[in-house]
């Protein structure tokens, strides 16, 4: 596992309480839901704004009058919830973003309707890199789990942010494997960022706290509410540069990312399958639709121009990939073992046994040693 000491990475400065609270006020707002707060911030500027105008009255031109009556108001609830954001913004590596701060994500600001609040647990500093977001099905099969750890642990290693949504199946995969590179990962959580679920993920979850981050637009003590992880979804994709799909079944929710992340710019991808199986199905829809089809992180990597310098892009022949393999045998070895195995140069053989990372075929542990992937 990649271990990050969390003490290195500094929260964000938080914003002043009054400003916070400004926007806390506008979220909570009844009548008043996050297409029209963005319709008035167009506007105006930033919520204390809007406010005196309803107060003067120039703001009812632009609002029906129960909005405009509930703008008028402290909304219930948001004077508690900001006392319960400064108690919780005590803990190291906690805080909460307003869509002004300078650190919020700018992907994300710029996607259709952004979050007003972004509540985070752990490494902030990973929102602002390269990320590519890895979602599927949450009944996965074993082998699709496998791959989406293999690939996220690639990508990780190469650099890459893992964003995903901390469901089972693909989804903790993806987390799993981005925890063992360097890049980490992100989780975009459907309820309040002190709950957990699904509860079986939560050893996961503390990791990710930890090593990673967790993200959540939903007041603390949100509980998992059905409606809320759909509406997530355009979050995974907006902190992201792609998605993966790496499992689907055709109604799957991994297809609602998919799309929003299409209708968001972003890059889309396919992991492809037997046209017999059922979570294959999902996948082979999005590529007809005109996602990219990938079979290694490589794909992605050579899409985004991304290759480490030094890489071979085609995999060398096979009869040199059954020495490596047959060299590692069923022990990890490091690539100056290997190099004295195989009779090759160190600086030689790192391009190749990226080449074959990359593939799925051997995996780098900590310490610099490589592992065969057994079939």
């Amino acid at each position: 596992m990649q271990a990050t000491d969390t003490s290195n990475h500094h929260s964000p400065p938080p914003a002043p309480p009054s400003v916070l609270a400004d926007w806390l006020r506008l979220a909570w707002t009844p009548d008043v839901g996050l297409v029209t707060a963005h319709r008035l911030l167009e506007r105006f500027d930033g919520p204390a704004a809007i406010f005196a105008a309803a107060a003067d009255g120039s703001l009812a031109p632009l609002v029906k009058p129960a909005q405009l009556v509930a703008l008028r108001r402290q909304p219930d609830g948001a004077a508690a919830e900001l006392d319960a954001i400064a108690a919780w913004q005590n803990s190291p590596g906690r805080c909460v973003l307003a869509l002004d701060h300078p650190d919020y994500p700018k992907a994300l600001r710029h996607i259709p309707n952004p979050p007003l609040l972004l509540y985070l647990r752990g490494r902030a500093d990973l929102l602002g890199n390269t990320a590519l977001a890895m979602v599927g099905s949450r009944n996965a099969s074993s082998q699709g789990v496998q791959n989406a750890g293999r690939m996220a642990q690639a990508l990780s290693e190469a650099g890459l942010t893992i964003v995903s949504g901390l469901a089972l199946g693909i989804d903790a995969g993806a987390h799993e494997g981005a925890l063992r590179g360097p890049g980490g990962t992100v989780a975009v959580v459907g309820t309040g960022a002190d709950r957990c679920y699904p509860a079986r993920n939560r050893a996961l979850a503390e990791r990710i706290a930890e090593q990673g981050c967790i993200v959540s637009e939903y007041p603390l003590g949100t509980p998992p509410l059905s409606d809320n992880f759909p509406r997530r979804n355009r979050v995974i994709s907006g902190l992201a540069r792609g998605v993966l799909v790496v499992e689907a079944a055709l109604k799957s929710g991994s297809l609602i990312t998919a799309r929003l992340a299409a209708a968001q710019g972003r890059d889309v991808y396919a992991v492809p399958g037997s046209i017999h199986a059922t979570l294959s199905k999902g996948c082979h829809v999005l590529i007809r639709e005109g996602a990219k089809l990938v079979e290694t992180a490589a794909d992605i990597l050579d899409d985004w121009r991304m290759l480490p310098a030094g890489y071979i892009h085609a995999l060398p022949d096979d009869s040199f990939v059954d020495r490596v393999l047959e060299a590692l045998g069923p022990h990890p070895g490091s690539a100056d073992e290997l190099a004295l195995r195989l009779q090759q140069e160190v600086a030689d053989l790192q391009g190749q046994l990226l080449a074959l990372e990359l593939a799925g075929l051997i995996e780098r542990l900590p310490g610099g040693m490589f592992q065969r992937i057994w079939r």
